[in-house]
């Protein structure tokens, strides 16, 4: 019964994503034993698209990373007209507290629980380049928030450009050619998450360290999550779950490259198992083979790793493309979650001095970091 409520809800959402609102990954949480949500759906590329990746995954709420991962072999800059396409809308929640943002940026996604509302927002995210990386280990919160950030690039930032022959101004003021966006959530001292000027690079390695969504997902927290909410980085590439009826899943997405050797080699960067993910997987029901082949796959989708062999890969809803369907390059708002926008006064805090806890990674030398 519960897994059949758990597909029509998300037949609705997917049939609801070929309408002209904006369309946003909202869903319901599951019972606390519980981590799986949502089901994928498969697409056919209309016959006359002649549209980049980005713009499927700006209509369906994915970083390009996700789009990768799920569809081995897509043309980034022009998916084949009348081929398939999976869009991984089934997740695994991350092995963190439901509570406020959590940021894993190994799948390149953020989840926010909105309080009293029992759903949870996924939306994709860009992250730091390597050297230049979003903190994975560290719990802090929203400091305060700003409409039209300005950005005051640093000394290294002017260095990076004047070594390619490039300029840039001293300070970005706000507006729309702003490479912050329109909107920012500062966090700590050092980190803000906020929009972007540009139409790509949501599911990338882009930023100097900040997050990055599309201009209308920052714009929806911004008006949604109260300052001083609790935010948590981390770093699971892999994600499991035994769900209550005895089933056990495995979500892989390709780590982050952590050197420049790993990030320039063709070879795949190898995958650890934390305690956690063991213990699913450590299990006398527990086929090998599915294991070993969704690690090797590495699809970014939750596969399952015990009970018959046909059951590893779930089947996706398969929508039917109509004539006013196709995608646009353009993001889209998030809806369906209640959350309340803080007051106005919240808004304008006063963010305390906190020092994050350390972390791995080089720090951005200031908060304007980008």
């Amino acid at each position: 019964m519960k897994k059949s409520i758990r597909a029509f809800a998300s037949l609705a959402l997917a049939l609801a994503a070929f309408s002209q609102s904006a369309f946003a990954i909202v869903y319901p949480l599951p019972a606390a034993n519980s981590r799986l949500i949502g089901e994928n759906i498969d697409i056919t590329v209309p016959e006359d698209s002649k549209l980049p990746l980005e713009a499927f995954a700006a209509q369906y709420q994915m970083g390009l990373s996700n789009m990768l991962e799920a569809n081995p072999g897509v043309d980034v800059y022009l998916p084949k007209a009348g081929s398939k396409m999976v869009i991984p809308q089934q997740l695994i929640l991350p092995d963190a507290p439901r509570e406020g943002i959590v940021i894993n940026s190994a799948e390149m996604r953020l989840y926010y629980y909105p309080k009293g509302t029992k759903t949870v927002v996924v939306l994709p995210i860009g992250i730091g380049e390597l050297g230049k990386d979003t903190p994975i280990n560290w719990t802090t919160k929203v400091e305060r928030k700003k409409a039209g950030p300005t950005w005051t690039p640093t000394k290294a930032m002017h260095a990076e450009y004047a070594a390619r022959g490039e300029s840039i101004p001293a300070v970005f003021p706000a507006g729309p050619d702003n490479p912050m966006g329109l909107h920012a959530l500062y966090i700590g001292r050092l980190y803000a998450i906020h929009g972007t000027n540009a139409n790509f690079g949501i599911g990338l390695r882009v930023s100097h360290g900040c997050v990055r969504l599309r201009a209308d997902d920052i714009k929806w927290l911004f008006d949604n999550v109260p300052v001083g909410t609790r935010v948590q980085f981390i770093d699971q590439p892999v994600k499991a779950s035994v769900e209550p009826d005895g089933s056990r899943w495995i979500e892989v997405h390709n780590p982050l490259s952590t050197t420049e050797e790993q990030f320039n080699s063709r070879e795949v960067v190898p995958i650890n198992l934390t305690p956690a993910v063991t213990k699913v997987v450590a299990d006398t029901s527990t086929r090998q083979d599915a294991v070993n082949q969704a690690i090797q796959a590495r699809s970014g989708m939750p596969v399952r790793i015990n009970g018959q062999a046909d059951d590893a890969q779930p089947a996706a809803i398969t929508v039917q493309e109509s004539a006013d369907a196709m995608p646009e390059e353009q993001p889209t708002t998030p809806q369906g979650a209640t959350a309340v926008a803080p007051p106005a006064a919240e808004q304008q805090a006063t963010p305390e001095q906190q020092q994050p806890a350390p972390i791995d990674q080089a720090q951005p030398a200031t908060s304007n970091s980008l």
